[in-house]
């Protein structure tokens, strides 16, 4: 007589029970592993979370099943690996993304575990899954850092190179990803753990976002990630290696292995995509070199520009943009003589270029000489990085910043003192998004 699937899934369920008490006791993962699978074949990935769901309702709690998610995620990035990521060295970009998004579906799973088991424990239980979940929805947050890498570092790589339209989709995805992540975490925090409704609706937000999370992963595992390994030279991804630490990264750090070279940045990239290239392809990524523009050619270092450690702009740029800026500027050399001024009419404190070269003790007022120089030794001392006031004047609150301005080295520069009128700013509430109507 053939098994019913009620009787089928009871068995599942007893299976997944001893693999977790077998988790308990610390058996081998990959051997581990490999039961999982064969407990697996014939579910779906998206009836695993009714298995889980259906052991919570039978006393199991959600926080040990969590347990799980490791090993489901371990067979899951099975199906989702491209056989063109293979061999990547620990350090690499590539792998690092990857990591991340490993981390991204086992908090994807998660996400669908705690929100579904709310409705089901009750007291304590309920309170300690909700705090779960509370933390987790906190966490993802920092997704926003594996965005920014793709927005800032990988994807001008492949717009250089015509391929915008991509980009483009991805970067709108990406960011309603992070608004369904602000509207959980808005809604945990009213925490109404008593009302059905809001519980049924944390479960509906929980769900959206989970399948949205594993959408991008798919999109970006077997679609992204393989075209951008054709197409970027080693120099251009130890570009991105080089500048990625300061953008930061989701649950992992890169592994060591991976030596970045001499780096190649987008502006410097002479190569467009070749047929070869497109042959290589996932066939989604193929369809879209149909809506290609032109290779952009742009030529960014001009004749004359000033290389500046973040760009290259001319001096008459450079004068132009310093006068735009919506604050004044004095800088102050090493020598305690004033030297450059942004002051255009209209600004708060006067200066002419009468003053250029001139102490800087000598353009203030006497009684505030003493804390002048205060802030000058301090900031060549090293023992100050920044002095601050605010003063009324005329119905404007203004504001007044002093920094030491340092070399690569640390070496004492300069000062530079930055004023701003910020009456109306401190009036600011809300959010503006769009452009007022000329």
């Amino acid at each position: 007589m053939d098994m019913s699937r009620q009787e089928w899934m009871e068995e599942k369920l007893d299976q997944v029970r001893e693999i977790l008490k077998e988790l308990h006791r610390g058996a081998d993962f990959e051997e581990l592993k490999e039961r999982f699978r064969e407990v697996l074949r014939g579910v779906s990935p998206w009836e695993i979370p009714l298995v889980e769901q259906e052991l919570v309702a039978q006393g199991v709690s959600p926080l040990e099943i969590a347990a799980l998610c490791d090993l489901h995620v371990a067979l899951f990035r099975e199906s989702l690996m491209d056989s063109r990521l293979e061999g990547i060295e620990p350090g690499h970009p590539l792998d690092t993304f990857l990591r991340e998004n490993e981390e991204i579906l086992k908090d994807s799973e998660k996400l669908m575990l705690y929100a579904g088991s709310l409705s089901k424990v009750e007291g304590d239980g309920r309170k300690e899954v909700f705090d779960q979940l509370r933390r987790l929805a906190s966490e993802l947050r920092g997704i926003r850092r594996h965005f920014v890498r793709l927005q800032f570092l990988l994807f001008p790589y492949i717009e250089r190179r015509g391929l915008t339209a991509v980009p483009r989709v991805l970067w709108t995805k990406q960011d309603q990803v992070m608004a369904k992540i602000r509207k959980l975490n808005q809604l945990l925090a009213e925490g109404r753990l008593e009302d059905p409704e809001y519980l049924s609706e944390l479960r509906s937000v929980s769900d959206e976002l989970s399948r949205a999370l594993v959408d991008m992963v798919f999109r970006e595992n077997r679609i992204l990630y393989p075209t951008v390994r054709i197409l970027l030279s080693e120099g251009e991804w130890s570009a991105i290696r080089l500048e990625e630490p300061e953008v930061g990264y989701y649950k992992v750090e890169p592994g060591e292995g991976w030596v970045p070279r001499d780096p190649v940045y987008p502006h410097q990239v002479e190569s467009g995509i070749t047929e070869e290239q497109v042959a290589r392809m996932p066939e989604e990524m193929k369809a879209m070199t149909s809506l290609m523009e032109a290779r952009d050619d742009h030529v960014l270092v001009r004749s004359g520009d000033l290389e500046l450690r973040n760009g290259y702009i001319s001096l008459k740029e450079l004068d132009a943009l310093l006068r735009t800026l919506p604050f004044e500027i004095t800088f102050v050399d090493a020598d305690d003589r004033l030297r450059y001024y942004n002051y255009r009419p209209g600004l708060i404190f006067y200066r002419s270029r009468t003053v250029l070269g001139r102490k800087v003790e000598l353009c203030h007022p006497p009684g505030s000489v003493h804390i002048v120089k205060r802030i000058v030794e301090e900031f060549k001392s090293g023992k100050r990085d920044v002095a601050e006031f605010w003063i009324d004047m005329g119905g404007r609150k203004v504001h007044i910043r002093y920094f030491p301005v340092r070399g690569e080295d640390g070496e004492y520069l300069g000062t530079v003192e930055v004023v701003q009128d910020i009456t109306k700013l401190r009036e600011i509430e809300g959010e503006k998004r769009l452009l007022d109507e000329a």
